[in-house]
């Protein structure tokens, strides 16, 4: 009964799918192993193309996480390659399903190198990349698998990883030509064994056909043909669970025994010892450490180990009993609701990391903040990271480190320049006159200012304010020069002429307000380096200006010197600046003058010339002018007119 309750499912599943199947199924090769199926499949399709057929059936792009897992795959490619010539004479890759999004950069301190499993999951136990992987964070990358691949498995030629773009529908990747499927099942069941003449094909869920697999995968339909020949009578088996954790095809015994043959072909059946009975019968048989299947075929070991029931990292631990078994996760995963596989445990909930905490498979890593680097005891600890160091500094000028930052600032005397704030540029002290920094002229230096007086005055001792100059005695002159004398007596008396100041006190003022008046030039009137040398010189011999961020200091040189020699010199040098603004205002008068009779003599030729035109055309014109007027000739010489009448005579 229950052998005809599995061949009615077989029977309704195939009248299903089976056309659904031959309308849409493709040829691939399939590799079954363990607890999932590869398939690998010829065709220029892009990355995303790839995993959307894998996905209609079931499955995904295959993950290589284990060397177990790479032979598989690697198995599969060799099968495909000795059905498609064609693909062993062209530079081949094929799709696999480690892929890393548009935005994420790479990470060289793990080893996918940021890419993850399109199923889900960073986690890997092996890995082989062809070369060093790209830094691009600005578009999708995707690997494949790079061959040659020998069509022999063979030791140390497992395909190597190669990462490049993943291709478009309308732009596919050159050189791929195909990708590998991966499908996962809950269990699988044992092949079919034939004890004579027959031949059976398997149709997977995910819509590859093949007729020799190592284990084949639950829900899998095996179509059986006794005989040789086409014409065999069919029979069909469903792959079903069981018991849980149990699957099988729900017979008993070899198919197709042939009387007569017993042991003698494909032994029997068995997978195995087989013993032959009497009158062809025979039976199959374990050896010993295993025990018999209720398939009455197959063995298995008495360890219930030996099936791996664990999945993924999982070990498995036989019981005392040596029938019950435990499985055991690896440090950093624990077990699954199943208890037959593990997961990882996420460390950072934790929070052991005394800043960042960053969980990966199996483990965790700590990593430091901004402005901070490890300490380098391998605890996590972190430390701050002085920017302000010697060859660090980001600073133009000064620099002060603070908690995972810093901050720049600028001397005194400038000010914070540049998007982020660390160059430093002047400050114009003089660019205000409402500072009131200087009485007189203002100076604007690097970092610093000076101030100055104009002629006649005095910088104050407190290297701000102005004070009028003493005034130097005129040269008496007893008469009017004469001849050289003279020329000699007026340019003495230009150069030692009285400086002008720039205000006059009235009569009556004491010489004391006359000190305190400062010159009538506004206060803080900003000027030039040149302008300074020319109209205010540094001062006399003894008196130095020194720059300063607030005021300027003068500082007498010579304390010893008496107030006559200070006002002798100081007058001296008041007086070669007023000859020196004198020819300035000179040159400046007759070049003006120039200037003046040079436009004035312009004029009057001008005048003079459209006075004339005038004069022409107002002038009235004759009619005999458009004629020349012939010379008078001599009377005796002139000819007699034979017409003319004669005196007394009638005409």
């Amino acid at each position: 009964m229950a052998t005809s309750a599995a061949l009615l499912q077989a029977l309704l599943l195939l009248g299903l799918l089976g056309p659904a199947a031959a309308a849409g199924a493709r040829r691939a090769a399939v590799v079954c192993a363990g607890s999932a199926c590869y398939t690998a499949h010829a065709g220029k399709l892009s990355a995303a193309e790839a995993q959307l057929h894998c996905s209609r059936n079931g499955g995904n792009l295959a993950t290589v996480r284990t060397e177990a897992e790479a032979w598989h795959v690697q198995r599969a490619l060799a099968q495909l390659l000795q059905s498609e010539a064609g693909l062993e004479a062209r530079n081949r890759k094929f799709w696999i399903g480690l892929q890393r999004e548009k935005g994420k950069c790479l990470d060289p301190r793990l080893p996918l190198k940021g890419f993850s499993w399109v199923g889900g999951g960073e986690d890997t136990l092996f890995t082989n990349w062809h070369k060093e992987v790209r830094n691009s964070c600005t578009s999708r990358r995707c690997v494949s698998l790079q061959l040659p691949l020998s069509p022999q498995p063979q030791a140390g030629s497992l395909p190597k990883w190669s990462e490049g773009p993943c291709g478009s529908p309308s732009i596919p990747v050159s050189n791929i030509e195909g990708f590998v499927c991966k499908f996962s099942f809950k269990g699988m069941c044992q092949p079919l064994a034939l004890g004579g003449p027959g031949r059976i094909n398997y149709t997977t869920p995910f819509q590859a056909t093949s007729s020799s697999l190592e284990v084949v995968p639950f829900a899998s339909v095996a179509t059986v043909a006794c005989g040789e020949g086409d014409h065999g009578q069919e029979q069909h088996f469903l792959c079903r669970e069981k018991a849980p954790g149990v699957f099988d095809w729900g017979s008993s015994g070899p198919l197709c025994v042939r009387p007569g043959l017993v042991c003698s072909f494909n032994n029997g059946g068995c997978q195995q010892d087989c013993f032959e009975g009497g009158e062809d019968s025979f039976r199959c048989g374990c050896r010993p450490g295993f025990r018999l299947r209720d398939d009455l075929v197959t063995c298995e070991s008495r360890n219930p180990c030996s099936s791996g029931p664990c999945t993924g990292v999982a070990t498995c631990v036989q019981g005392s009993h040596q029938e019950d078994f435990e499985c055991q996760c690896p440090p950093g995963y624990q077990l699954d609701a199943s208890q037959r596989g593990c997961v990882d445990v996420d460390e950072c909930q934790t929070s052991r990391c005394p800043q960042e905490c960053v969980n990966v498979p199996g483990g965790f890593r700590c990593e430091c903040w901004v402005g901070y680097e490890p300490d380098g005891r391998g605890d996590g600890a972190c430390r701050d990271v002085d920017e302000c160091a010697p060859g660090r500094s980001p600073c133009a000028q000064e620099c002060t480190n603070t908690a995972g930052s810093f901050h720049c600032s600028c001397a005194e005397g400038y000010v914070p320049a540049g998007e982020d704030g660390a160059q430093c540029q002047d400050l114009d002290e003089c660019a205000d006159p409402g500072r009131g920094l200087c009485d007189g002229l203002c100076l604007n230096t690097e970092g610093s200012f000076r101030c100055g007086c104009l002629p006649g005055w005095e910088l104050g001792a407190d290297g701000v304010s102005c004070a009028p100059g003493p005034t130097p005695a005129p040269v008496a002159s007893s008469g009017p020069p004469q001849g050289e004398d003279a020329g000699d007596g007026a340019a003495q008396g230009v150069a030692s002429a009285p400086r002008a100041s720039p205000t006059r006190a009235p009569e009556g003022a004491s010489a004391e307000a006359m000190a305190t008046k400062g010159p009538s030039l506004a206060p803080n009137y900003p000027i030039t380096l040149a302008a300074l040398d020319v109209q205010a010189p540094s001062g006399p011999p003894g008196v130095r200006m020194e720059p300063s961020t607030r005021h300027p200091r003068a500082t007498a040189g010579r304390g010893e010197n008496s107030d006559e020699d200070f006002t002798a010199k100081h007058s001296d040098e008041g007086t070669d600046g007023q000859k020196l603004l004198l020819f300035y205002i000179l040159g400046t008068v007759v070049a003006i003058l120039l200037l003046l009779a040079l436009a004035l003599g312009l004029l009057v030729y001008r005048r003079r010339r459209a006075k004339k035109h005038e004069e022409k055309e107002k002038k009235p014109q004759n009619t005999a002018d458009s004629y020349s007027w012939a010379p008078e000739r001599a009377e005796g010489r002139a000819s007699e007119n034979q017409y003319s009448p004669t005196p007394g005579t009638d005409c």
